[in-house]
């Protein structure tokens, strides 16, 4: 459906992508991994056909049509009501992958009650207008979904609610998002970024990709180099080609390297207890502002382990 071959591209002397080869099919649920700033957003724009690379291929496939859900989240009208922002135009059918449904009852896939359909967007939660965009971005007829960060100021229940739907969904999803556990319960394919311009994709969950890093850095750390033969140069021959550019870790990211691995293990144990600790569902009701304090950090916990991961996965992809 999309595919790459040996695509390359700079943004001054930065080189976001060089000589990437992707091929992703339809249906897949890709997430992309990289530090802020590796080039999520060109890769994404590029094999969908927004961006046109500097060198190589970018074949599509026919009749794409793409939906976008941002962090910034497109604005609702405040003063419209949930069926006119599902009904343009008046009626009471809501188109949803070629099929009429009636708006009511699309809106109680998304946890509305029909008391509510009649109701002002101004007066709903801020969960609830997530929800109201969901169900805005569902009805649109795309076979390609592009999610930026989809998970921000998501409550639990909209949460699972966006699970079950890409689940579902039937067309092509690429993913931006910090949330790991998220990530892990929806993707089928992963797109890694591991260092100058460099992407490979995976087969599988976030843990599947870090079972295969995990194998492939401890291939190559017990692989032997080949030793080069010591045969004289023979006269008049070319002169050796200059070696390529040294890209091996400094002392400081191999330090870091060998950190990173700690630092992984104890957020995730910092987050198994908070959890056990919020899976107690009296907290909320005996200690509101500890059980808000413990869901901030766990989100902060989220983040602060994709970073640590892509991290890890960069630098282990040059030791």
């Amino acid at each position: 459906m999309l595919y790459m071959k040996n695509v390359s591209t700079h943004y001054g002397k930065i080189q976001a992508l060089h000589e990437v080869n992707l091929e992703v099919q339809r249906g897949e649920i890709v997430t992309l991994i990289g530090d802020n700033g590796a080039g999520k957003t060109t890769l994404v724009k590029m094999l969908i056909g927004e961006l046109q690379p500097d060198q190589g291929e970018v074949r599509l496939g026919t009749n794409l049509e793409i939906a976008y859900f941002d962090q910034h989240r497109a604005a609702l009208d405040p003063e419209a009501t949930l069926w006119d922002t599902l009904a343009d135009g008046g009626g009471d059918q809501v188109v949803v992958r070629g099929q009429p449904r009636h708006v009511v009852a699309y809106l109680r896939d998304f946890l509305f009650d029909e008391g509510q359909a009649r109701q002002k967007v101004k007066a709903l939660s801020g969960g609830e207008r997530n929800r109201l965009l969901l169900a805005r971005l569902f009805a649109r007829p795309a076979n390609v979904l592009v999610l930026d960060e989809p998970t921000n100021d998501l409550d639990i229940d909209t949460l699972e609610l966006l699970e079950e739907l890409l689940q579902d969904y039937p067309g092509t999803v690429f993913l931006v998002s910090h949330d790991r556990s998220f990530l892990n319960n929806v993707v089928t394919s992963i797109i890694a970024h591991e260092g100058e311009g460099l992407w490979r994709e995976y087969e599988g969950s976030i843990e599947d990709w870090l079972l295969q890093s995990q194998r492939t850095l401890a291939l190559r750390s017990t692989a032997t180099p080949a030793q080069p033969e010591k045969t004289g140069a023979a006269p008049g021959a070319s002169a050796p080609a200059a070696p390529a550019r040294d890209n091996k870790l400094s002392y400081k990211e191999r330090r870091e390297l060998e950190t990173l691995p700690d630092l992984i293990d104890a957020l995730e144990k910092e987050q198994g207890t908070l959890r056990k600790e919020l899976d107690d569902g009296g907290l909320y009701a005996s200690d509101p502002e500890r059980a808000t304090a413990l869901y901030q950090r766990d989100a902060a916990i989220e983040e602060e382990l994709m970073t640590a991961l892509s991290r890890w996965e960069a630098l282990s992809a040059r030791a």
